[in-house]
């Protein structure tokens, strides 16, 4: 009989520690303010333009240019973000000649191509782009704010 209290005991013990582990696992409630904010869809969703960099044509020597023209390029990624069009961005592995990657607040390949341009990795040729319309989490929108909460420097 004992047994059996304390297995039953253990039964219920288990059950309610499933059952409060349950409930603070719950998502958070849904947050219609950040969700108008961020551009959301009912999805949680938003369009972006997803930019590819490659390796370009005029691979630019290693000295003071190149020094400037990736200094130029940290720039400018650094301005397009603090205005809110770049979402993200970030370099690759190489593989295949993909160098990095933007992610714009957009979803007109065009305005994305000027914004693009801007940088001088494209100028000079050392990458070239390729566009494709992405669709993702609008929450991708709040990267930057919370990157320069954890970043100890900056580029």
């Amino acid at each position: 009989m004992r047994v059996v209290f304390l297995m039953t005991f253990a039964i219920l013990l288990l059950s309610f520690s499933a059952y409060a582990q349950s409930k603070s696992d719950a998502p958070p409630k849904y947050d219609s303010n950040l969700a108008e904010k961020l551009g959301a869809d009912e999805m949680g969703m938003r369009s972006y333009v997803l930019v590819i960099l490659k390796t370009g044509p005029k691979k630019v020597p290693v000295g003071k240019e190149r020094d400037e023209m990736f200094a130029g390029h940290f720039a400018n990624m650094k301005r397009l973000a603090a205005e809110g069009k770049l979402v993200l961005a970030g370099p690759l592995d190489g593989v295949n000649g993909w160098r990095g990657l933007f992610l714009f607040l957009s979803d007109d390949i065009e305005e994305a191509k000027k914004l693009t341009e801007t940088d001088p990795v494209i100028i000079k040729g050392e990458m070239v782009a390729e566009y494709h319309k992405y669709y993702g989490s609008a929450a991708l929108l709040m990267v930057n704010e919370m990157h320069l909460r954890i970043a100890k420097k900056s580029f």
